[in-house]
């Protein structure tokens, strides 16, 4: 785990794909929040379409790499919750505090991966580190 959240921050932009409601391919920078209790977590506006998304079809993946080109694919199912902890840890994010303001906010969301499994790979022809969390 420590080495899949050290990745995400240390390339704060991820891409994340899932199925939109159309039934086509959605990808959208994103941005990991933090690890707690053993979870990824992400957060997002419930106005949003991403939202809805994830709603109607919740398995989803993140991909980044990094400026030395290695990468990271982390897939699993968004599982939303009204976890206040998670909300007010996502707020120490200048972005999110900015967006949001407050983590009462009621259009504000959090969600983590379940079922997540991760690889991290690169171009140096050893094999990919694969991860069940």
């Amino acid at each position: 785990m420590n080495e899949i959240v050290q990745f995400l921050k240390d390339n704060p932009v991820q891409y994340l794909a899932t199925v939109g409601r159309d039934g086509k391919a959605k990808c959208r920078p994103f941005m990991f929040c933090s690890e707690k209790d053993g979870k990824l977590w992400f957060c997002t506006n419930n106005t949003k379409n991403v939202f809805k998304d994830m709603q109607a079809n919740p398995y989803i993946e993140f991909s980044v790499s990094s400026p030395s080109f290695a990468w990271i694919r982390l897939n699993g199912k968004a599982v939303f919750e009204d976890n206040k902890a998670v909300k007010e840890s996502c707020m120490t994010n200048a972005i999110v505090s900015k967006q949001y303001k407050t983590a009462d906010n009621p259009i504000f969301e959090v969600f983590y991966l379940a079922e997540a499994h991760a690889v991290i790979a690169d171009f140096s022809g050893k094999p990919p580190r694969k991860y069940d969390l």
